[in-house]
């Protein structure tokens, strides 16, 4: 049966109790996902028994062209517009990369950062190998669900799987755009910190945030503009959920195998510290590669893909709500215009902020000797918001002007609730993480009291505080929006308060450029102090009279020493207050994708909505499961840490070289510790990816309601969760800086307590908490698909098949859950060598 037929098959479903203002059939279009899941209640299937939609891939946009504005432009050109916008951010990006390259740099520096570089295309070689493999078998679901099971013809499966694959490509190539340029920036800062100005250590690494916040975003806009511009209408729910599906797959691979690999390499870095007494970035320690080559793994390479997949993603959910939830063809070209046409004004108004704040910053700090590295980043966070509520009020009056009861305003208010978040959780997150902050300064109080046990403690202290205050903040602008939602727009839309709250998710989003950029600060200024230690510049004969003579620099070298570790804490700062961002805008948009599995089950709110309640038990018990998942999924992302330092500490201790004359580790050694990081990364990361894939299946098979508490839940616990271990992390990452740099107490036992409560919080930090993210938005999006399967089954009387399946996953689900422990503990053997060595020290 093709799609088209389908279509046909299906009649029109007139409501039964229409909200006011809606007065006419529910567009056939939407009509498939209801009859599709019409299984799942407890109503009959009817005539479309047997029928099956293809949910979002059957999605029809409306003609762009009936789209009205207020300013007469139509709607089509306004989007061309768009793409225009998007070439220029493209552009922007592009220019920024080849002037970062241009700046000058000491040989020494860039040797370390092209062996840093190196083992980048390394990994992200394995990486991709590793994500092809997880795209043929999501390929090969995908083909069995949609030829097989809903009868879509094979152009139309081809379609899903070539945007499944660019969806992926896109996360991948911003992924190593990145990498690129952040590994061009980390020796370019390193060397300008000789000159003992902070300026230019502060300008290089967020240019080189904005080149890769504008080329993400720019890119993923252009993507979704060409969907809606250049493709036909009827195939264009195919392309966006495919693309969706792709960027999903590839952030969840990149944000979970980089959290792992980074923190596996910081901690064999970390610990040497205190086993053999040496700095962070000795050259003679194998593990400081590694350690800056998982900077970039978990710090540059999963916030890219991360953040393509969230902007896509939200996108996506906001363009399916329309297409389900609005009744007029007109109105929804008109919204989808308004939506894609504020997007690409956000990019301007990321690009103005970062032009004006740049030139406020260097009039004021170009020249000076000192200068808070927080500051200028504060600013441009705030600049940006207060550009982006502008432009929104702006673009949105001359779209949406002409609209009734003052639709602009109100929907220009729900956005700038997001907006404001975008700005105002930075500012909660700094509370916490700050090396100003009073819970960092009690961190370190705990330490020098109680060593690392108080300071662990304090950490703990910090990330709850911070969970209740961001979540408050966060609940307070989701309740504007909801209240503006009542004013009228009921009217226009079926549950305006879920559309509210995914402009709410979009309104995030429109710092994108910005919150890319300061998030991809902190990787930057970690390799800077990296490269600068490695490169032993300053042992270089003759080295003074080279740097006069060549690059006219008498260099500063406690101040540029100084200057890196200070630079660093604030990059530190800056990239824990990405991190709620993100999560942020994971579970509000997720609310906005939940209701296209909702709108279906209920028959567009018309039968079963009770089943939304407590008392519905397999809707509570799905709450409750979904709180299971997100604790076990924590535990398993550490689980894969600590089994992968083990190994690369006992490799690092056994083979580092400390003496005198050592001057640094063999390339060999160090890619080694590279091979042990990505080894236990991967597979880490794929028992992980498999027990939540089946574990998606089994709930979706289980029953529909059961399924829609458990991504509820996943969406509130993860929540939570990822906002605790980020702050607490972040909160003893800085405690342990501010040992460093303002105390000066490097190699003290205050020192020692403060690098253990480091190692706790790396892996809570930049491991569990910012892989929430992208599971949270896969298990949803692709649970779209499988809860529709299962409904699709029921429908055409196979419910005993559904059941026993979702057994038969469930199985599948906890066999990958034992293994994530039981696969990937400490060897016993290990265990019982460690166990000798310390009896041997002891005696000694």
């Amino acid at each position: 049966m093709t799609a088209h037929r389908d279509r046909q098959a299906v009649p029109q479903i007139a409501p039964r109790t229409s909200p006011p203002g809606l007065r006419t059939a529910v567009p056939v279009l939407a009509a498939p996902v209801a009859v599709a899941l019409a299984g799942c209640s407890s109503a009959p299937a009817g005539s479309a028994e047997g029928a099956v939609g293809g949910g979002e891939a059957s999605l029809v946009l409306p003609d762009l062209s009936q789209a009205t504005t207020a300013i007469g432009i139509d709607g089509r050109l306004l989007l061309v517009i768009g793409m225009g916008i998007c070439l220029l951010g493209l552009g922007f990006g592009l220019m920024t990369f080849l002037q970062l390259r241009a700046l000058p740099v000491h040989r020494s520096m860039l040797e370390v950062s092209e062996l840093i570089y190196t083992t980048c295309k390394a990994y992200l070689a394995r990486q991709g190998r590793f994500l092809l493999m997880l795209w043929a078998f999501i390929t090969a679901v995908i083909v069995v669900y949609y030829v097989a099971l809903v009868g879509f013809g094979w152009g139309r499966v081809a379609i899903i799987v070539a945007f499944s694959l660019l969806g992926m490509g896109g996360s991948y190539a911003v992924a190593w755009f990145g990498i690129r340029v952040n590994t061009f920036a980390n020796a370019r800062t390193a060397f300008a910190s000789l000159r003992g100005r902070p300026h230019d250590v502060h300008r290089i690494p967020l240019r080189s945030g904005m080149s890769i916040g504008m080329v993400l975003i720019s890119l993923e806009l252009l993507m979704m503009l060409i969907i809606l511009l250049l493709l036909p209408a009827d195939i264009a729910g195919a392309c966006f959920i495919g693309f969706a599906i792709g960027e999903s797959l590839g952030a969840s691979a990149l944000r979970i195998a980089g959290g792992i690999f980074t923190k596996i390499a910081d901690i064999g870095a970390d610990l040497m510290k205190i086993v053999f007494k040496i700095d962070e970035d000795d050259p003679r320690n194998p593990g400081v590669i590694a350690d800056c080559t998982g900077d970039n793994a978990g710090d540059s390479v999963g916030p890219s893909a991360d953040g393509f997949e969230t902007y896509g993603v939200t996108g996506v959910a906001l363009v399916t709500f329309i297409l389900l939830a609005v009744e007029s063809p007109a109105l929804q070209a008109t919204l989808l215009v308004w939506i894609f046409a504020v997007r690409a004004a956000m990019i301007i108004a990321a690009w103005a902020a970062y032009a004006l704040n740049s030139a406020i910053v260097r009039s004021r700090f170009g020249e000076a000797e000192r200068m808070d590295f927080e500051k200028p980043l504060t600013s441009l966070v705030w600049l940006t918001s207060i550009l982006c509520v502008a432009l929104t009020f702006g673009v949105t009056a001359l779209v949406l002007g002409d609209q009734p009861d003052a639709l602009w305003l109100k929907l220009s208010a729900i956005i700038t609730c997001g907006t404001l978040a975008g700005a105002l959780i930075p500012e909660l997150v700094k509370a916490f993480t700050s090396t100003n902050s009073r819970h960092v300064q009690e961190a370190v109080k705990s330490s020098r009291h109680g060593g690392a046990s108080l300071d662990i403690l304090s950490g703990v202290v910090a990330g709850n505080f911070s969970a209740f205050w961001l979540g408050i903040a966060i609940v307070g602008l989701m309740s504007i929006a909801y209240l503006v939602s009542l004013t009228g727009l009921e009217d226009l839309m079926l549950a305006p308060a879920v559309f509210a709250f995914g402009l709410v998710a979009f309104g995030f989003l429109g710092m994108g450029p910005v919150t890319i950029a300061v998030d991809s600060y902190g990787p930057v200024t970690d390799n800077a102090q990296s490269v600068y230690e490695l490169s032993r510049i300053e042992a270089a004969e003759g080295i003074d009279a080279e740097l006069r003579e060549d690059f006219g620099i008498i260099p500063q070298w406690g101040r540029a020493k100084d200057m890196l570790e200070d630079n660093d804490g604030a990059g530190n700062t800056f990239k824990a207050t990405a991190k709620p961002v993100l999560i942020g805008t994971a579970v509000v948009g997720s609310t906005t994708m939940i209701f296209s599995i909702i709108i279906g089950l209920t028959d567009h709110l018309r039968e079963n909505v009770e089943n939304l309640s407590l008392l519905h038990a397999p809707f509570l018990l799905g709450l409750i499961t979904g709180g299971a998942v997100i604790f076990w999924f924590s535990g398993a992302s550490i689980q894969a840490v600590t089994t992968g330092a083990d190994r690369a500490v006992s490799f690092i201790k056994d083979n580092i070289r400390l003496d005198p004359g050592a001057e640094r580790a063999s390339a060999e050694d160090s890619r080694a510790v590279v091979d042990i990081c990505t080894k236990y990364a991967q597979q880490g990361m794929l028992l992980i990816f498999l027990a939540v894939f089946f574990a998606t299946l089994s709930f979706a098979f289980v029953e529909p309601f059961f399924f829609i508490g458990y991504l509820i839940s996943i969406a509130v616990f993860g929540l939570y969760q990822a906002i605790y271990m980020a702050n607490a992390g972040g909160a003893w990452d800085n405690a342990k800086k501010v040992v460093e740099v303002d105390l000066h107490m490097k190699g003290t036992p205050l020192h020692e307590a403060a690098v253990i409560g480091d190692t706790v919080g790396d892996p809570f930090k930049d491991t569990s908490s910012v892989a929430l993210n992208p599971i949270i938005k896969f298990t949803t999006l692709f649970g779209l698909l499988a809860v529709e399967l299962a409904a699709s089954l029921t429908a055409q009387g196979m419910g005993t098949l559904v059941h026993v399946l979702s057994g038969a996953f469930l199985l599948l689900a906890l066999v990958f859950v034992h293994r994530s422990f039981y696969g990937m503990r400490i060897q016993e053997s290990d265990a019982e060598e460690l166990t000798e060595d310390l009896i041997e020290e002891a005696a000694s």
